[in-house]
């Protein structure tokens, strides 16, 4: 592991600070690109435009089409997906198109398990046995070429919203809206997929606007949906560029001030987290799991219903039942891992480097946490890494489902391209982005697909690629080391490519011992600069020396009504 200090453009943080921005801040953002205190404005106004010369190609059509469509009181259904991103967009989708006059709106979303990823054509004529007469995808779409070209074939209209990468066909859509696609040239290409839902409804109200239907003054605000684009976004761990960094920033000011659905309220409940002090980080590991977990053991249609009702008491009992999923989820998962772990160590000698690529397999492993237990996996060993479990689906229980997690510098889903050249035939089907991507395979061609990944890791990374590295902000003044500054940090909105401040420095260390039921975490009493400081590092279980470079964040440990500060560690140079 080697901890690197990011470079802090010394011009970019004196113009921040001279502009008003607090010292710390303006040295951490100068750090993260951030040149002049008007791109920290996070002002509604300040929103890339849907349409025009840079806005998101398609999004006119997919207007005019939704527009006609409620003009004649069509039905429209909305295909959603399985994840927390899917769900949110889902709920976006159902809450503003209602908002904006649609008098039929109806979702559908896949079964992780018997349906799979995205518009499938058995999915196609569901939704069409539906009477439905629009079908809209959020956050999938833009792979399903047989799905679409079935729903066109069963006489359906067919906008597609997403934002993953495409492949070399793209469907034949009526209207596709996809920052990613060909020819689109929309700035924001980090945009999640509950971010292009909401764009979608910015333009189908400045149609309906201009039809006539109602006018700047009696529009509906559809603002309230940005509680859900935030979530959406964090927990999609998209990166957070400046438009997507506004909208999560305007998510988070309603819900500090109490304005949001009441399933969102519940699940900060459910979580034992506070709504009027959000941060991002409850986004991507308080709510954004309990969402998640009913998309990978159960049924995201109670995520999805979570997150629709207005009914308080229904949306207690919703965030529970969300609640108790996800402790069933910690609980496969933390098996898998384990077994994962145990595998993928058996891959290499205690001494030995690990291979550039991992893959694993178990027949016993459950398919909804593979992904999870990939990302664990990458973490700890600092490898692109797949996990496979076998297909539950009827028919399917030849074929293996893969979910991969990768590190800077390696494209997974490039990667899976090059693989399905190499070998054709071996990848059923894949598809992704650059840091995280899925894939089916046979189950006899697991060993092929195994050495092919290696091959592609071994041609592409280099040894720099493949050590382990922690950026990070430097040393921290003494002076900063208090509650209120941590508190001023937590506020701010930080996250996939934005990353939280990190502090880095040599320490004395005091006192370390092992706490937690099993013993797995590394309470330490250091000195910092002079200062005695308590530090936690989770899942870390081997003694430091006496002096030592540690990155960490900053967090305020609560007890008896006092609050300190406490180092979150992260890593170790020694």
């Amino acid at each position: 592991m080697k901890i690197v200090a990011r470079d802090i453009p010394p011009r970019a943080a004196w113009a921040l600070e001279q502009a008003g921005v607090h010292p710390l801040l303006a040295r951490l953002y100068a750090a993260r690109g951030v040149r002049a205190k008007d791109e920290l404005d996070d002002g509604l106004g300040r929103l890339l435009p849907p349409s025009g010369e840079k806005g998101l190609k398609g999004i006119d059509t997919a207007a005019r089409l939704l527009a006609d469509a409620m003009a004649q009181n069509k039905r429209l259904v909305i295909v959603a997906d399985y994840d927390c991103d899917g769900a949110t967009a889902c709920a976006v989708g159902v809450r503003g198109l209602r908002l904006l006059g649609a008098q039929h709106v109806d979702y559908l979303v896949p079964d992780r398990v018997t349906d799979g990823y995205g518009l499938t054509a058995p999915i196609a004529r569901r939704v069409a046995e539906r009477g439905a007469d629009v079908l809209i995808t959020v956050d999938n779409g833009i792979a399903s070429v047989d799905g679409v070209a079935e729903a066109k074939a069963l006489g359906l209209t067919v906008v597609v919203t997403d934002h993953h990468l495409p492949g070399p066909e793209l469907p034949v859509a009526d209207a596709i809206v996809n920052p990613n696609q060909p020819g689109c040239t929309f700035e924001s290409k980090s945009m999640a997929g509950v971010g292009v839902m909401f764009y979608v409804l910015l333009a189908l109200r400045a149609e309906l606007r201009a039809r006539g239907v109602f006018d700047a003054a009696t529009q509906p605000k559809l603002d309230p949906l940005l509680t859900l684009v935030a979530l959406g976004t964090v927990a999609d761990v998209v990166k957070l560029d400046a438009n997507n960094r506004r909208l999560v920033a305007q998510g988070l000011k309603r819900i500090r001030a109490g304005q949001m659905p009441a399933g969102v309220a519940a699940l900060f409940t459910a979580a034992g987290r506070k709504a009027p002090v959000a941060t991002t980080f409850d986004f991507g590991f308080a709510l954004g799991p309990r969402i998640n977990a009913a998309g990978r053991l159960a049924d995201m249609t109670l995520g999805i219903e979570c997150l629709l009702t207005d009914d308080a008491g229904r949306a207690a009992e919703l965030a529970g039942l969300l609640d108790g999923i996800n402790r069933e989820r910690r609980e496969i998962e933390g098996g898998m891992r384990d077994q994962a772990m145990l595998m993928a160590e058996s891959l290499f000698q205690e001494d030995e480097e690990p291979p550039p690529a991992i893959s694993v397999f178990d027949p016993d492993f459950h398919e909804g946490v593979v992904g999870i237990v990939a990302s664990r996996i990458k973490d700890k060993l600092h490898r692109p890494t797949f996990v496979f479990a076998a297909s539950s689906a009827p028919g399917k229980e030849h074929e293996l489902k893969g979910s991969g997690r990768s590190i800077p510098g390696f494209h997974l889903r490039d990667a899976l391209d090059l693989v399905a050249k190499r070998h054709p035939g071996v990848l059923l089907k894949f598809g992704g982005h650059a840091m995280a991507a899925g894939c089916t395979v046979a189950e006899e061609a697991f060993e092929v697909f195994e050495r092919a990944l290696a091959q592609v890791a071994q041609e592409w990374l280099d040894a720099a690629t493949l050590t382990r590295r922690i950026e990070t902000d430097g040393p921290l003044a003494p002076e900063y080391c208090r509650a209120d500054m941590v508190d001023t940090l937590h506020h701010e909105v930080w996250g996939q490519g934005f990353a939280p401040p990190t502090f880095s420095e040599e320490v004395q260390i005091v006192s370390q011992r092992l706490v937690g039921e099993s013993k797995n975490h590394l309470s330490i009493k250091l000195m910092h600069q002079g200062n005695p400081v308590d530090a936690i590092w989770f899942g870390h279980t081997e003694q430091l020396p006496a002096r030592v470079l540690l990155a960490f964040r900053l967090d305020v440990n609560e007890w008896k009504g006092e609050r300190k500060v406490q180092f979150l560690v992260e890593g170790a140079q020694i």
